[in-house]
């Protein structure tokens, strides 16, 4: 790589955490975000691992429990490998729409994440409605947090830490994404609304989760939406009005795409959108 002193090639998880944790090297996997970096003004590191040759890293397995995603994982893999997997229709839709399907083919499940600075990613919302947890190494050790906990705190992490997998429990619950790009598919979206629900004998919503993503520099959980939507019924129109209702409990970011104001006021129709996605689902 042009300006870079070193690139290894790791061939497993233990050589990439030592590239990365011990040798100081930088994570590279579908480089999409790197690759743009001098136009963002970032100089290029001085070393990077390439993950790319680590099997464990690009595997997505699937058991009772739940899934367990490496990160080099890329979106297209992901996608079809949730193909008729209860429980994960959201995350499937996110990652089969997001982008174009050439950076589909390259863009990685782990860069999509730790890529701080980007906003719009698809799999951030769809993997904090589904509860999936990321597993990070660094000299401290081994930990397991949130996605959303990540999202938080991942500018502001010490070097030398590398994202290897993600997990995402099983359940029966029913799970959604929408998403509104302004022009074509292969835009970024200026508004992204994921959520998973949990349904009462009755059919009610017994539990809701619900997380929004390119509204606010940092996607999150929508904790006033997942409330209203407690005990109620699958209905799409009612959803958006609950949704207008709490509008103010974002500050959208304004950006060349689409001004923050903006990106709130469509929330509404994207949890219509998601809502008719659920009741397709039953």
């Amino acid at each position: 790589m042009r300006n870079a002193r070193f690139v290894c090639m790791p061939r497993s998880v233990e050589e990439a955490v030592a590239a990365v944790v011990e040798g100081g090297a930088n994570p590279l996997a579908g480089a999409t975000w790197i690759l743009r970096a001098p136009l963002r003004g970032e100089a290029l590191a001085e070393g990077y691992a390439v993950l790319g040759g680590a099997e464990d890293l690009c595997a997505v397995e699937i058991g009772e429990a739940g899934i367990r995603i490496g990160a080099a994982v890329t979106h297209a893999a992901l996608s079809v490998a949730l193909v008729g997997v209860e429980g994960f229709v959201g995350l499937a839709q996110a990652a089969s729409e997001a982008a174009n399907p050439a950076v589909r083919e390259v863009a990685t499940v782990g860069g999509n994440l730790c890529a701080a600075g980007f906003a719009a990613s698809d799999l951030a919302p769809a993997l904090i409605a589904a509860g999936a947890e990321v597993e990070i190494h660094s000299a401290a050790g081994v930990e397991r947090q949130s996605v959303e906990a990540f999202l938080a705190a991942r500018a502001t992490r010490p070097p030398g830490w590398l994202m290897t997998r993600i997990f995402a429990p099983c359940s029966a619950r029913l799970s959604a994404h929408a998403r509104l790009p302004l022009r074509q598919a292969g835009d970024y979206p200026v508004a992204i609304l994921s959520l998973s629900i949990e349904r009462r004998a009755d059919g009610a919503i017994a539990s809701a989760r619900v997380a929004v993503g390119s509204v606010e520099p940092v996607a999150r959980r929508w904790p006033g939406l997942e409330q209203a939507l407690e005990g109620q019924t699958l209905d799409p129109d009612a959803a958006a009005e609950w949704a207008r209702a709490r509008l103010g409990d974002f500050e959208g970011r304004d950006g060349v795409e689409a001004p923050g104001w903006y990106r709130t006021q469509v929330l509404p129709g994207l949890a219509r959108a998601a809502f008719r996605s659920l009741r397709a689902q039953v």
